[in-house]
């Protein structure tokens, strides 16, 4: 477990999963090496006859079966869950033969069975065994005051020693032949069973766990694997969108305020020459270059807000927020869960910004939306103790939004793919949009997010 302290009240909470997972475990682990090692050996004994293969590769396939139900019974018990293995990982490119026989050559498959035929029935038999005597005693114990009237003179085995020495000629103590004493030591035994039951119960589905995530889990070179290839895609996806924005900012300076100043320079031309001649006209085409250079310049602003605003940088992100939902065109309401005193870091802050901006940005251009609501919250995940800012964006437009290759909601797929993030949308026809980017967040600030 991740505490590394651990109450005795979080002991009693984990109890009864603990149990569920440790009374059933006779004839699961019966039924596993029952099934496996038939088919095992049975496969094993018909090599020769080539159907043999066949059969241990389906002992491959069950022991696989059972360990997968291994993992399952103990995140039941509320333990951390285990990483199953990439079952496909070694029959990636191969004929249907090959894929058909690849688990004879995957070392999880074996490590699987190894678990399932001995290791766990090993290791099982006698946790079951514990845990049936712990639990008997100390229930039985605990209300041995309760039944012990209903008992006569066979009132438990701590009775019956006590005869045995009388009847030996021991001399024993008049207080230890009373009932009533019968009656405290037996339930003080009880008492002291049932006390450390949460104990025992803990300690004995920790070393199955323990030996789940060693025999059952991925290789960690394979979890490095996998996250290289993750990183690379990342890093591809950073790269793409970024070579998007940087066309897309070149198309939109292009069509529009290079055309325009293209049109001023032309106009300043046309005037100068015609300064003499037809004054008339020259101030007319002055009045002209100044309309040219008055929309150019608007179209520059416009552009620019693809780049962090000074706010953003001055007062952080919520503020910033809230100053582009004045200046949307549909009244946008900006709510903040993150906590008072928290500073995230300056990247973070801008990649959130621009997801809320291109968000907004869709919600005006196809939403039809009477209103618009963007929320800022961190969330973190238990399990990986991963911690997550999250940007809702939501509006009560038409809904049916969907994602179009070179479009507002693929651009911010992308650029989020580049963060190592992912978005959700939720937008079903009639509305409500919901646009839900979740964004990795990361180093100190994620260690000291509660």
């Amino acid at each position: 477990m991740n505490e590394t302290r651990r109450g005795y009240g979080r002991y009693w909470i984990g109890v009864l999963p603990e149990l569920g997972y440790l009374l059933p475990l006779l004839p699961i682990t019966v039924a596993a090496l029952s099934i496996l090692m038939t088919l095992f050996w049975t496969g094993i004994g018909m090599i020769p006859i080539f159907v043999g293969a066949f059969i241990v590769l389906g002992a491959l396939f069950v022991a696989r079966g059972f360990g997968i139900l291994e993992i399952w019974r103990l995140r039941g018990a509320l333990f951390p869950a285990i990483t199953p293995p990439r079952w496909d990982r070694a029959a990636r490119g191969g004929n249907a033969l090959g894929k058909l026989l690849a688990p004879l050559i995957d070392g999880h498959y074996w490590l699987y069975l190894l678990h399932g035929s001995l290791v766990n029935p090993l290791i099982g038999i006698v946790s079951w065994s514990i845990t049936i005597t712990w639990l008997s005693a100390g229930l039985g114990g605990t209300f041995f005051a309760v039944y012990a009237p209903f008992l006569g003179d066979e009132s438990g085995g701590f009775a019956r020693l006590v005869q045995y020495l009388v009847d030996e000629g021991v001399a024993v103590p008049a207080v230890l032949q009373s009932p009533v004493t019968h009656i405290a030591i037996v339930t003080v035994i009880g008492v002291v069973f049932l006390v450390t039951l949460p104990f025992v119960t803990h300690g004995l589905t920790w070393i199955h766990h323990a030996v789940a995530r060693g025999m059952l889990s991925a290789f960690r070179s394979e979890e490095l694997q996998v996250r290289m290839a993750d990183l690379s895609a990342s890093r591809s996806a950073a790269v793409a969108a970024e070579g998007t924005a940087l066309r897309r900012l070149e198309r939109d300076i292009h069509d529009g305020p290079q055309q325009r100043l293209v049109r001023l320079q032309m106009d300043l031309a046309s005037a100068e020459r015609q300064l003499d001649k037809d004054p008339e006209a020259t101030r007319e085409l002055i009045a002209q270059a100044r309309a040219q250079s008055k929309e150019a310049l608007e179209e520059l602003r416009a552009l620019s807000r693809g780049f962090a605003p000074p706010i953003l940088l001055d007062r952080g992100l919520v503020p910033a927020l809230e100053s582009l939902a004045v200046r949307a065109p549909q009244p946008t309401h900006v709510e903040s869960l993150l906590p008072a005193d928290l500073e995230l870091p300056p990247e973070l802050e801008r990649n959130a910004y621009f997801i809320a901006a291109e968000a907004l940005t869709n919600v005006a251009k196809h939403a039809n939306a009477q209103n618009a609501w963007v929320r800022l919250e961190l969330r973190r995940i238990p399990e990986t103790d991963a911690v997550w800012l999250d940007v809702v964006v939501t509006d009560d437009g038409v809904g049916g939004a969907t994602s179009l290759e070179g479009h507002g909601l693929d651009g911010i797929d992308e650029r989020l793919r580049g963060l190592g993030g992912t978005v959700e949308v939720q937008s079903p026809p009639g509305g409500p949009t919901h646009v839900i980017a979740h964004l990795p967040v990361t180093g100190e600030l994620a260690g000291s997010v509660s």
